[in-house]
């Protein structure tokens, strides 16, 4: 689809959430250069500034509030003729904490956006792709996604539930041309950290906590500037599989990047249960593995 309309001079069309920093950014960079007319979207105004100040079409979308999401896809219609190639849903962030910490309105804020308002963007432009016959729907997801680590509950289900809808919506768009795929990054630079930093500060109260010993090593992981995990990736790594996914006449369900993504989905088709959870509190960073199976004094 890419090359073809590369071919015939006419630019394919593709629509970005989250496009202030960090992934969203470098992809849409990415794509411009590829011949790629962008849409980059970002949640605040400043944002949406700063985007328009380095060339791009960019308007405000925060996928956490309906009108926002069918403002932004009708204006992307009125100036393409209503025509949309694809769509990355990137938008997306962290809430840490403990499971039995995390209050019901902490959980509601992580789906709005993780989950609710990337199939409810997708929904919003799937009638112009089933119209015109073609296109692309891409998910942000996470390693996070198949294998959950301690204290990333919200984030962990956030993508679960994620998969679980794109696995639905790829067996319900079968036979047709449209595609959903799911990008599955494990550590990427970005500014993910920060923000998860200020989230855990907004929602988790940990004063009287059983787990205020874990908090402190996982917020000292998160004040870390640069790359706090092994083998971490820069943004150009997903960059490189969007690309590949958007240029592909089949495109793969799944695009998983970073070695420990790769390592995870592998362990957890071979491995009992108790075993990786073992490996997965020893590579979280926050809980030591050595105490898994035992009580705390």
């Amino acid at each position: 689809m890419t090359i073809q309309r590369q071919n015939l001079g006419i630019s394919p069309i593709v629509l970005v959430s989250g496009c202030s920093s960090g992934i969203g950014l470098c992809v849409v960079h990415g794509l411009r250069e590829q011949g790629w007319r962008v849409f980059a979207t970002a949640r605040k105004e400043s944002d949406v500034i700063n985007l328009a100040e380095q060339g791009f079409e960019s308007l405000r979308l925060d996928v956490s509030d309906s009108s926002s999401i069918a403002e932004c896809v009708a204006e992307v219609l009125s100036r393409t003729d209503g025509r949309i190639d694809a769509l990355f849903n990137n938008a997306g962030f962290g809430v840490p904490g403990a499971v039995e910490d995390l209050s019901r309105e902490a959980m509601r804020n992580q789906f709005e956006t993780n989950v609710f308002g990337a199939i409810e963007l997708s929904n919003a432009v799937l009638p112009t792709m089933r119209q015109q016959g073609y296109g692309t729907l891409l998910f942000n997801s996470s390693v996070l996604g198949f294998a959950a680590m301690p204290y990333r509950g919200a984030y962990n289900a956030s993508k679960f539930a994620l998969e679980g809808f794109v696995d639905t919506l790829r067996q319900e768009l079968c036979g047709s041309q449209i595609h959903a795929c799911l990008i599955e990054p494990g550590p990427i630079e970005s500014c993910f950290r920060s923000n998860a930093a200020q989230q855990f500060l907004r929602w988790i109260q940990l004063e009287h906590s059983f787990h205020a010993k874990s908090y402190a090593l996982m917020q000292q992981r998160l004040a870390v500037v640069g790359a706090a995990a092994p083998f971490t990736l820069p943004a150009l790594a997903v960059l490189k599989v969007v690309v590949a996914a958007l240029e592909a006449k089949r495109p793969k369900p799944r695009y998983r990047v970073t070695t420990p993504t790769k390592i995870f989905w592998y362990l957890k088709r071979i491995l009992p249960t108790r075993c990786l959870d073992w490996i997965l509190l020893t590579a979280s960073g926050d809980e030591p593995g050595a105490s898994y199976g035992r009580k705390r004094k």
